[in-house]
C-alpha cells in the first residue's frame, strides 16, 4: 500500500515515554493530552492524522466523526472495545492494536487470581493485619489434579494454560476459531461449551467483549457447573453476566471469583467487590512496566512501519492490506483504482451498479485478488479529490450502497492480468488491465482490444465510434478548438463496427458534448 502521511499523532492516555521518543524519531509531531471529556477530545481530535489510547477513552463514532484528518487509532494494549471499529472502518480509518503487548502480564494475573482463590491467599492477608491468626479459617485447596476450563484459546488463554499445566491442573477449553489439533499441542483439550462446564473446578475466561460473550457465564451456565466452581475475568467485564455470578456466589453454586474487569469501571455497585469469597483488582492485567513498555513500543513502532509502507502488523479492520507491502504491489493498487475509474467514467450515465466481479489472472496474483478488488471498489465509488473510498472502506461502503462484490483468481502462464466487470441496470461493462515495465495499463474495454496498451495515467479520453478515415481528424479537430493537445492515440484491432479508441491528452475538454456527433458514447477522466 502506498504510504500515509501521518504528521501529527495525539496521545490521550499514559503510555510509556518511548511510545513518544518512537515516533518523534520517525518525523511525527507527538502531543500528549491526558483525561480529556468527549467534548474536549471531539474538538481536538480533528487536528491530528493519527491518534493513540489505551483502554480508558472512548473512541466513539463522534470522536471518529471529529476526526476529518484521522488515518490510524493505536491502541496500545489488545482490546478493541473502547473503539468503534465499525465506524472507523466506514470513514476508512485503520484500528491498530498490540495483540501480544499485555500477553504475558495478563496470563500472570489470571494464575495469581487462580491460585488466590485456592488458599483464600488476600483474605489471610487482611485477617493477619486485623491482629488475627485464622488458620481453619482459610483452609484451602490444592490446584494439583483440578480442572482448569480456559474459555478463550488466544495468546493469553495459551499461556495461563501452559502455566497452570506445571501447577498439574488438567487443562480443557472451548474456542470457535482455534483449531483442536493446535490447541492440543498446547495440551488443551478443547471441546464444547455444554461439555466443559461440568468438568471444571476453575473457570478463566479469555475471548473479547461481543455480542456472542456477553453473558457467556450466567444463570444457566452457573447451573451446570460443579458446586463451588471458581472463575476468573481478567479480559473484558460484562463476559461474566454480574448479577447471575452475584447470586451463584451466594447459592454456593460459585465458590469463589477473581475479577479484574468489571462492565462498570470503577463499579458503583459494590455487592461483588464487597463479597467474601470475591478477589477484586482495579483492572491491573497489563499493568506491568514490562507490558506498558512493550505496548507503547509496539503501536509506535506499528505506525511508523505502516506510514512507510513497510509492513502491517495488529490491524483488526484492515486484513484487505496485509498483502499491499509486496513491491510491485503499489502498481497493482493504482490499476484496480485507474480500471474502476474508467469503468465510472464510461458508465456514468447508466448508474447505479449492482455487482462488481473482479478476476486476477497469474500465479504472482494470487495474493492480490483482496485488495484488486477493494481498489476497483475505490475508482468506482470516488466522486473527486475530497477525502472518500479507500482499501479500508471500499467494501463496506459498496455493500450500504448494495453493490455486490465478487473476486476470483485464475491460474495462468502466460499473462498477468485483472479483469474488471460491472452490472449495470442489465448490462455489463469490462475493462482488462496489466502492469507492464512499472506502469498500470488498460489493455481491453467492453471488448475492444486496443492495438497498444494505454498507460493509464493522465488525462484520457475515451469515444466509442465506427472506424472511418475521418474520425480521428475530426476529433483531432475539436481538441484543438478547445486549445486540448493531443499527446497520444491507441485504437482497437477491430477493423469495422464501433470500436473504443483513447486519446491521452494534455487537459480535458470544457464540453464534451462536442463530440456527441463523432461518437456514440465518449467519456473523459483524469487517473
Amino acid at each position: 500500500m502506498a504510504p500515509l502521511s501521518v504528521k501529527r499523532v495525539l496521545i490521550s492516555e499514559s503510555v510509556d515515554p518511548c511510545c513518544k521518543t518512537i515516533l518523534k524519531e520517525n518525523g511525527i509531531e507527538v502531543t500528549e493530552k491526558q483525561q480529556m471529556t468527549k467534548e474536549e477530545l471531539i474538538a481536538e481530535i480533528q487536528n491530528y492524522d493519527g491518534l493513540v489510547v489505551r483502554s480508558a477513552t472512548k473512541v466513539t463514532c463522534d470522536v471518529i466523526n471529529a476526526g476529518s484528518n484521522l488515518k490510524i487509532i493505536g491502541r496500545a494494549g489488545t482490546g478493541v472495545d473502547n473503539v468503534d471499529v465499525d465506524a472507523a472502518t466506514k470513514s476508512g480509518i485503520i484500528v491498530m492494536n498490540t495483540p501480544s503487548g499485555n500477553t504475558i502480564s495478563a496470563a500472570e494475573l489470571t494464575c495469581a487470581l487462580l491460585m488466590s482463590l485456592s488458599r483464600h491467599i488476600p483474605q489471610a492477608v487482611m485477617s493477619m493485619k486485623d491482629g488475627k491468626w485464622d488458620r481453619k479459617k482459610f483452609m484451602g485447596a490444592e490446584l494439583y489434579g483440578k480442572v482448569l476450563g480456559i474459555v478463550g484459546l488466544g495468546r493469553i488463554g495459551k499461556e495461563v494454560a501452559s502455566r497452570m499445566q506445571s501447577f498439574g491442573m488438567r487443562t480443557i477449553g472451548y474456542d470457535p476459531i482455534t483449531p483442536l489439533e493446535v490447541s492440543a499441542s498446547w495440551g488443551v483439550e478443547q471441546m464444547s461449551l455444554e461439555e466443559l462446564w461440568p468438568q471444571c473446578d476453575y473457570i478463566t475466561v479469555h475471548t473479547p467483549l461481543m455480542p456472542s460473550t456477553t453473558g457467556l457465564l450466567n444463570d444457566a451456565s452457573f447451573a451446570k457447573c460443579k458446586k463451588g466452581v471458581k472463575v476468573v475475568n481478567c479480559a473484558r467485564g460484562g463476559i461474566i453476566d454480574e448479577a447471575a455470578l452475584l447470586r451463584a456466589l451466594e447459592s454456593g453454586q460459585c465458590g469463589g471469583a477473581g475479577l479484574d474487569v468489571f462492565v462498570e469501571e470503577p463499579p458503583k455497585d459494590r455487592a461483588l467487590v464487597n463479597h467474601p469469597n470475591v478477589i477484586s483488582c482495579p483492572h491491573l492485567g497489563a499493568s506491568t512496566k514490562e507490558a506498558q513498555a512493550r505496548c507503547g513500543r509496539d503501536i509506535a513502532l506499528q505506525i511508523v512501519d505502516m506510514v512507510t509502507g513497510k509492513a502491517l502488523v495488529g490491524a483488526v479492520n484492515a486484513q484487505v492490506l496485509v498483502s499491499t507491502f509486496s513491491p510491485d504491489s503499489h502498481q497493482w493498487i493504482r490499476l484496480g483504482e485507474s480500471m474502476g475509474r474508467v469503468l465510472k467514467a464510461c458508465t456514468a450515465s447508466k448508474e447505479p451498479y449492482s455487482q462488481v466481479h473482479v478476476t486476477s489472472l497469474g500465479e504472482s496474483l494470487k495474493k492480490s485478488s483482496g485488495f484488486l478488488s477493494s481498489a476497483a471498489v475505490v475508482g468506482l465509488l470516488a466522486e473527486g479529490p475530497q477525502k472518500g473510498p479507500n482499501l479500508v472502506n471500499a467494501l463496506p461502503l459498496a455493500a450500504e450502497t448494495g453493490i455486490t462484490v465478487q473476486t476470483d483468481h485464475k491460474d495462468s502462464d502466460e499473462r498477468e492480468v485483472c479483469v474488471v466487470e460491472v452490472s449495470v441496470n442489465g448490462s455489463s461493462f469490462t475493462t482488462v488491465g496489466s502492469v507492464q515495465a512499472g506502469v498500470p495499463v488498460l489493455l481491453e474495454l467492453n471488448g475492444s482490444v486496443f492495438r497498444q496498451p494505454v498507460p493509464l495515467t493522465g488525462h484520457l479520453l475515451f469515444f466509442k465510434a465506427s472506424n472511418s478515415t475521418e474520425l480521428l481528424l475530426s476529433v483531432t479537430g475539436v481538441l484543438a478548438a478547445a486549445g486540448v493537445e493531443l499527446q497520444s492515440f491507441s485504437a482497437s484491432t477491430a477493423s469495422s463496427g464501433e470500436q473504443w479508441y483513447c486519446m491521452g491528452i494534455s487537459s480535458l475538454l470544457g464540453d464534451i458534448g462536442a463530440l456527441k456527433s463523432l461518437a456514440k458514447e465518449a467519456a473523459q477522466l483524469t487517473v
